[in-house]
């Protein structure tokens, strides 16, 4: 099974960034433990802080792909683009943000992408992704 982890903007800084909420694991680490744990399956990973080179990555792996894991980052509450973007593809896809959205500040509570998703995991921290690989596995389990 082929799956596509995007993170949007500001998650290149995890490790560094807002330790406190987001852990001091960068996401590359993350990754290669990710890679270890779910070792059938083929992962891989895209970060970009620019709305346009995430939508084009959505539209390059949105038909061939099994699954795409998408944190948003900022782009989540901002984006009709994006949202746009998930729609317009036929590989389903799962929302993932490492804190919970619920609990910070108001204009967090919106999500524009969320409806084009199957699902969403908020506040597991990193441990969301591996959620929403497990969903995936599970679902093309039952089919």
């Amino acid at each position: 099974m082929k799956l596509q982890i995007i993170n949007g903007p500001n998650l290149n800084l995890l490790g560094k960034r807002e330790t406190s909420i987001y852990g001091s694991t960068s996401f590359e680490e993350f990754f290669e433990t990710l890679k270890k744990r779910f070792s059938s399956l083929e992962l891989h990973y895209y970060q970009s802080n620019v709305e346009g080179e995430i939508i084009n990555k959505i539209h390059e792996v949105g038909f061939s792909f099994d699954g795409i894991i998408i944190n948003a980052g900022a782009y989540t509450h901002t984006s009709i683009a994006i949202h746009d973007a998930i729609g317009g593809i036929k590989t389903p896809v799962v929302e993932v943000h490492i804190s919970n959205v619920y609990a910070r500040e108001e204009f967090r509570h919106k999500s524009l992408i969320t409806s084009k998703c199957v699902g969403m995991m908020t506040g597991f921290g990193m441990e969301g992704y591996a959620l929403a690989l497990t969903y995936f596995i599970n679902k093309n389990a039952a089919q």
